[in-house]
C-alpha cells in the first residue's frame, strides 16, 4: 500500500468518480490512475468502486470506509509536515480566512493589521461568503477558519467557538415618522418598507421576530452589505435594519439610529475551524487578537469537547462582549 494510492483514491472520490479530471488535476495519466486504484484492490481483496464498462460507477460500502480512512492518512501526513515547518519555520505560513460581508467589513480590518504588522511573512487571505458557502470552505480545505454567525450547517468535524454577541439597529432619516419613536415594535415596522439582510430563511432572526408578532415584513429590497443598506435608507427607500457594529457615529450622523434590541434577539460571531486542523501558533494568535478570551488554552481544553453542544455549554456563565 503507498501513500499515492491512497491519494488516488481519494481524489477520485472527490471528483465524482472521474477519472480523467482526476488526472488533469494531479497532472499525471489516466491509465496509471486506473492501474494504482486496481493494484491497492488486489492487494486489501475487497472492491473499492463498482464499475460499468472501463468507467467507475459509485463508491462500495467498504470502499467508502476505506476512503474515509485514507482521508485521515493523508490529512495526518500533511500534519507531519506542518508540524515540522512549525518549529523549522516559526514564522512563515498561510492563513485563509472565510467571513461574512459584515464580519469582513466590520470586525476585521483592524485585527488583520494588528496581525500583518506582527506576521510580515505569513501569507494572509480573506473571502467573503455566506456562513453555509465558508463552512463548505474549511470542509474542503479551501479556508482554514470560518468567522460566521449562521451555524445551521454545522456539523462535529468542525468545532464553533462563541467569539460575541451583535445587535440589530433600525436607521431612519429624520424627517421619518419612527425617528421620535422612544420603543419601536413589531407592529409599526410592519407598516413601513424595509431595507434591510436577506429574509429569505425562515429561521432567520429577522424572520421570527416577524413571525412571532403574526405579521409579515414588508421587504424591498436586501442585501448582505450594510452599507449598501444605509445608502437606499439615505435615498427614501424605506426603514432599515442593520447590524449595529456596521453604524458608524463620525459617518453615519445623518441617520437616527433606533434601539432594537427588545425586538431581535442578539446574534453570536463564532470562530470555526476543522477539528483536524493543525493549529499553528500564528493561528492561535490571529483567533486571540479576534476574541481575546479564546487563548491557546482555552482553545485546546474545547477541542477535548467531543460535540459542539458541550463547546457552547462550557460557555453558560460566561458574558460574552456584545458589538
Amino acid at each position: 500500500m503507498k501513500l499515492q494510492q491512497l491519494r488516488y483514491i481519494v481524489e477520485v472520490a472527490n471528483n465524482d468518480l472521474n477519472v480523467s479530471l482526476t488526472a488533469e488535476k494531479l497532472f499525471t495519466s489516466q491509465p496509471g490512475i486506473s492501474k494504482q486504484i486496481k493494484l491497492l484492490e488486489e492487494e486489501l481483496g475487497v472492491q473499492i468502486f463498482t464499475r460499468m464498462g472501463k468507467h467507475l460507477s459509485e463508491v462500495t460500502p467498504v470502499g467508502a470506509k476505506i476512503v474515509a480512512v485514507a482521508r485521515e492518512i493523508l490529512t495526518k501526513t500533511q500534519d507531519i509536515k506542518i508540524i515540522a515547518k512549525e518549529f523549522s519555520q516559526p514564522n512563515q505560513g498561510s492563513l485563509t480566512i472565510s467571513t461574512t460581508n459584515t464580519q469582513a467589513r466590520y470586525t476585521l480590518p483592524a485585527v488583520i493589521q494588528q496581525f500583518m504588522q506582527k506576521y510580515p511573512t505569513i501569507s494572509l487571505h480573506m473571502e467573503q461568503n455566506s456562513s453555509a458557502q465558508s463552512l463548505q470552505s474549511i470542509r474542503s480545505g479551501l479556508a482554514d477558519i470560518a468567522i460566521i454567525t449562521d451555524l445551521t450547517e454545522l456539523t462535529d468535524d468542525m468545532i464553533a467557538l462563541p467569539c460575541y454577541h451583535w445587535n440589530q439597529s433600525v436607521i431612519v432619516m429624520p424627517d421619518h415618522p419612527l425617528a421620535k419613536n422612544t420603543l419601536l415594535t413589531v407592529d409599526e415596522l410592519a407598516n413601513y418598507p424595509l431595507v434591510s439582510y436577506d429574509f429569505s430563511n425562515d429561521s432567520s432572526d429577522l424572520q421570527l421576530a416577524f413571525t412571532r408578532a403574526g405579521k409579515s415584513p414588508n421587504i424591498i429590497f436586501s442585501t448582505v452589505d450594510a452599507e449598501l443598506i444605509k445608502t437606499y435608507v439615505r435615498l427614501g427607500v424605506g426603514v432599515g435594519i442593520v447590524a449595529k457594529m456596521a453604524i458608524n457615529s463620525s459617518t453615519d450622523h445623518d441617520f437616527v439610529t433606533l434601539n432594537a434590541g427588545h425586538i431581535f434577539p442578539y446574534s453570536t460571531t463564532y470562530i470555526v475551524f476543522m477539528r483536524t486542523l493543525f493549529l499553528r501558533r500564528y493561528m492561535y494568535d490571529f483567533i486571540n487578537q479576534f476574541t481575546p478570551h479564546l487563548n491557546q488554552q482555552t482553545i485546546d481544553r474545547l477541542l477535548l469537547c467531543e460535540h459542539n453542544s458541550e463547546v457552547l455549554a462550557s460557555f453558560n456563565g460566561i458574558k460574552l462582549p456584545i458589538k
